[in-house]
């Protein structure tokens, strides 16, 4: 069983020639034609749609994405883990400093997608940009991403797969094997629906501003035992008393008033109220 680390930042080793992030602003390279217009990048969230490297090609997990901001800083998630770097947008061409990743333990598919996004996010890259997708695609043209973007999720209507676990400033991996397991939809009838990783669960929910308020929580009675139960346990808990919510693009982040909580990451829109339709209802257990 892996045991999640905790997200200290720490500087990941990259490979190749990385310029200064001194000039880590738009348009601040010295190589590029002094009329050419920077690339669009900043300000979208860009979703990544695959890496390849040296000829092998690996698609994205869920979550992977990448926003460039306005002061010349890169952070996303590489499906696992958070990562940051500083980037110059000179003309077509983008060099990347010196990345930042946290420190969560991965599987080892997103183990190794996760290590070839940070060797490919390296150095300088030259974007080409057609509709909605972007590519970057190294100097010796060995190493490539693509990108796509994408649009901010509602929290109301979109369903939220769990994908972390919150104490205080402390973000941890979910249990060894419930991963994917815990869905909530915040509905447009103003009802939570979804699964905590064993049993479906409804509640009364009104969310105001940026705070959610649970009536009673009504949950099915399967017995659980294993990851599953011990996410559920803990997702129960982070439910109990006043919320407050963020939005950031397409991740979720639910804590209550002593910062325990959960992150979750967009999935379908559209698909509001479909956990706990099928099969057996919610009973009457409630808190």
């Amino acid at each position: 069983m892996q045991k999640p680390r905790t997200t200290a930042v720490l500087a990941v080793s990259v490979l190749g020639v990385l310029l200064s992030a001194c000039g880590a602003q738009p348009g601040s390279g010295s190589d590029a034609a002094p009329d050419a217009p920077d690339l669009p990048v900043a300000g979208t969230h860009w979703t990544i749609a695959s890496v390849t490297v040296d000829g092998a090609r690996s698609a994205a997990p869920p979550g992977a994405n990448l926003e460039i901001t306005q002061k010349g800083r890169a952070q996303g998630h590489t499906g696992c883990n958070g990562f940051g770097a500083a980037v110059d947008v000179h003309g077509d061409s983008l060099t990347v400093s010196p990345q930042e990743v946290t420190e969560i333990g991965c599987p080892p598919d997103r183990d190794r997608f996760e290590r070839a996004l940070l060797k490919a996010l390296d150095g300088k890259l030259k974007g080409s940009m057609r509709d909605k997708a972007l590519t970057l695609t190294s100097a010796d043209g060995r190493s490539t991403v693509e990108l796509t973007a994408e649009p901010d999720a509602p929290l109301v209507g979109t369903t939220w797969t769990v994908n972390a676990l919150l104490a205080g400033d402390t973000a941890g991996a979910l249990p060894a094997g419930s991963e994917g397991k815990a869905k909530l939809t915040f509905g447009k009838d103003g009802r939570l629906t979804g699964s905590l990783g064993c049993n479906r669960v409804t509640a009364p929910a009104q969310i105001t501003g940026s705070r959610i308020t649970l009536g009673a929580i009504a949950t099915t009675r399967m017995i659980c035992t294993g990851p599953e139960m011990d996410l559920e346990t803990k997702l129960y808990d982070a439910l109990d008393g006043p919320l407050t919510f963020r939005l950031d693009h397409r991740t979720l982040t639910v804590t209550d008033a002593d910062g325990q909580g959960f992150t979750a990451q967009a999935g379908e829109a559209g698909q509001a109220g479909q956990s706990g339709q099928a099969g057996q209802a919610p009973s009457g257990a409630s808190r």
